[in-house]
């Protein structure tokens, strides 16, 4: 959904097959501008053909705090809202932790923030989660610019607290709910929301994070997350990239679908939202807290081992 709106973008279809205990690319729907034709139409009319059951979408599917409080507002730091107590409690904790480990002996504590830091291309990035103490400086100023209820919701800290060193690493970003996400987007994903059948389960994900499991999990290397956009190496990339998927999950992909995943990385950016559906389906989904409100942000991240 990330995109403008003459954006070319996918719906990515798998399905499983019992009788073979492989699931299957069954169909690859590419959405774009064309005279005549109603956008939303096609997609009602392909969800409809396929009996489509589960959707997984790279777009929040709950509101940040700010978004429906109607209180007179006494500020981020004084808020009442019991889930941005929390995790201003939650993030406090963090912060408190590390600096007592900082107070409690210096010397080893600035030892091995100074070893963390070290460039080391032989270093295990699932050394340590972002959370596990001693924080990265990185981390730990993420965490010092604070919690914003406008802008952020409680899955965005358990995001960071698993996966901020890792995106930082391999893709330079963090993750904001609504950090790329505008008005116009809204707007459009709220409008085709209302052409989808009413039994239709959505659920949300996101590709870096998708992508940091396939890694964890030694389906694909770190040179595949690096070159994937490259101009020279990417189409090369993205070929080595998907037979790795084909042969480590058991899909299946008909050859006409995967020349457009190798040529189109939005093509590809949707395959790896249905490869989460897939996994949630098989039960192999990492099960979040209490805290991040896993009912209203249905949020799936993926296990690949």
């Amino acid at each position: 959904m990330k995109g403008g709106r003459k954006d070319k973008f996918f719906f990515c279809l798998l399905e499983y097959f019992p009788e073979h205990e492989r699931w299957a690319l069954k169909s690859l729907l590419q959405l774009k501008d064309e005279s005549g034709v109603d956008r939303e139409d096609v997609v009602r009319n392909w969800i409809d053909k396929f009996e489509v059951q589960d959707l997984v979408v790279d777009f929040p599917l709950s509101q940040p705090a700010c978004h429906t409080c109607e209180l007179d507002c006494p500020g981020i730091s004084n808020c009442p809202v019991p889930e941005v107590k929390e995790i201003n409690e939650l993030i406090i904790e963090l912060i408190e932790e590390d600096q007592r480990l900082s107070s409690q002996n210096p010397k080893q504590y600035e030892q091995r923030r100074n070893a963390d830091d070290e460039v080391d291309f032989t270093r295990d990035i699932f050394h340590k989660e972002s959370h596990e103490h001693i924080l990265s400086r990185s981390f730990k100023r993420r965490l010092k610019k604070g919690y914003l209820p406008y802008w952020n919701r409680p899955i965005d800290l358990w995001v960071w607290n698993f996966y901020y060193d890792q995106l930082l690493d391999l893709f330079n970003s963090s993750y904001d709910s609504f950090g790329n996400t505008s008005l116009m987007i809204q707007s459009r994903f709220s409008y085709l929301k209302r052409h989808f059948p009413k039994d239709l389960e959505l659920y949300e994900s996101f590709g870096p994070v998708i992508f940091i499991e396939l890694l964890r999990a030694g389906v694909l290397q770190k040179r595949h997350i690096q070159n994937f956009n490259d101009i020279e190496l990417g189409m090369e990339t993205r070929v080595d990239l998907i037979q790795k998927l084909e042969q480590n999950l058991n899909l299946f992909i008909y050859d006409h679908d995967f020349e457009v995943l190798i040529k189109n990385p939005h093509a590809f950016d949707s395959f790896l939202l249905a490869l989460a559906g897939m996994q949630a389906k098989s039960g192999k989904r990492r099960e979040m807290p209490n805290w991040t409100k896993p009912e209203h942000t249905l949020f799936l991240v993926p296990n690949f081992s």
